[in-house]
């Protein structure tokens, strides 16, 4: 439960930066909530991700950032699905900066689904520190 509580604190952080709405901070929330049950992450391994950590992770979190994605909508069987990433970052962000990070994050592959979902989180991130 504390593990929980911490990535969805996590979550809450990136959501009120990004200037969601009530409706998608929610959504964020219950979208980590069930990801963290579902891929059994550490309070470590959730702090280190949300701050930018990403060295050493295990499969756990690899799996957990494919998890968040695809239950965000921003990844389909380890497809980056653009057109979406554009319609939901694009009102918060700018669309011309979602499409530059597009640009240099979207064509990323990894060794599996989960790999992928990590590495397209990781550059998201990064371009995020950025925008």
């Amino acid at each position: 439960m504390k593990y929980l509580i911490v990535l969805v604190a996590c979550v809450a952080l990136v959501a009120a930066e990004l200037q969601l709405s009530d409706e998608q901070k929610a959504r964020a929330k219950a979208n980590a909530g069930a990801c963290i049950e579902q891929e059994g992450v550490t309070k470590e391994q959730a702090m280190a991700l949300r701050e930018g950590k990403f060295e050493n992770v295990d499969e756990k979190v690899k799996c957990f950032a494919n998890c968040f994605l695809e239950k965000s909508g921003f990844l389909a069987d380890g497809q980056i699905k653009s057109d979406v990433v554009l319609e939901k970052l694009g009102p918060i962000v700018g669309v011309d900066k979602v499409k530059a990070a597009q640009e240099k994050c979207d064509s990323l592959k990894g060794s599996d689904k989960c790999d992928t979902g990590f590495q397209l989180y990781q550059c998201y991130y990064k371009q995020h520190t950025q925008i």
